[in-house]
């Protein structure tokens, strides 16, 4: 009899994450992070502090935070809108267990931090343009798309 060999292909988020990443200043006008998303063509923007992440405003964060309320975009900086103490991932961590976290936590990025700086960003996209995670990538969304009921 032959032997039996399962192939255990580990991924981690540095091997797919997108290193090319904006970040504002928390004093930065929630126009100029709608200017970035706009220009960048992307949905969210780490929010950093010397360095280090402090929040992420998505562009779902400016429609309900500030334009939905009637607030000044030119005027209202990132800091009130955003989401603090982001969930993050690191260079090395499992896309696995990544999705996972990104599952419960109901979100489709994740900043990749190292050395309390941001160095990547990976979202659910670039999980799903992997064919090997494709159905991690689909259960995610299936969990992060349920309605929330607080």
């Amino acid at each position: 009899m032959g032997s039996i060999y399962l192939e255990v292909i580990i991924i981690k988020l540095k091997d797919i994450m997108s290193r090319d990443v904006a970040s504002l200043n928390v004093d930065d006008s929630i126009s100029k992070a709608a200017q970035v998303m706009k220009q960048l063509d992307i949905g969210s923007v780490p929010i950093c502090k010397q360095n280090s992440i402090v929040g992420i405003v998505t562009d779902r964060d400016i429609a309900i935070r500030s334009t939905a309320n009637n607030k000044q975009s030119a005027t209202q900086t990132v800091r009130e809108i955003m989401t603090s103490n982001p969930t993050v991932g690191t260079p090395d961590m499992d896309v696995h267990d990544a999705v996972r976290i990104m599952s419960q936590k109901q979100i489709r990025r994740l900043p990749v931090v190292e050395n309390n700086s941001i160095v990547g960003m990976v979202s659910l996209g670039d999980i799903s343009t992997e064919p090997i995670l494709q159905d991690n990538a689909e259960k995610a969304l299936r969990n992060i798309s349920k309605p929330s009921f607080k």
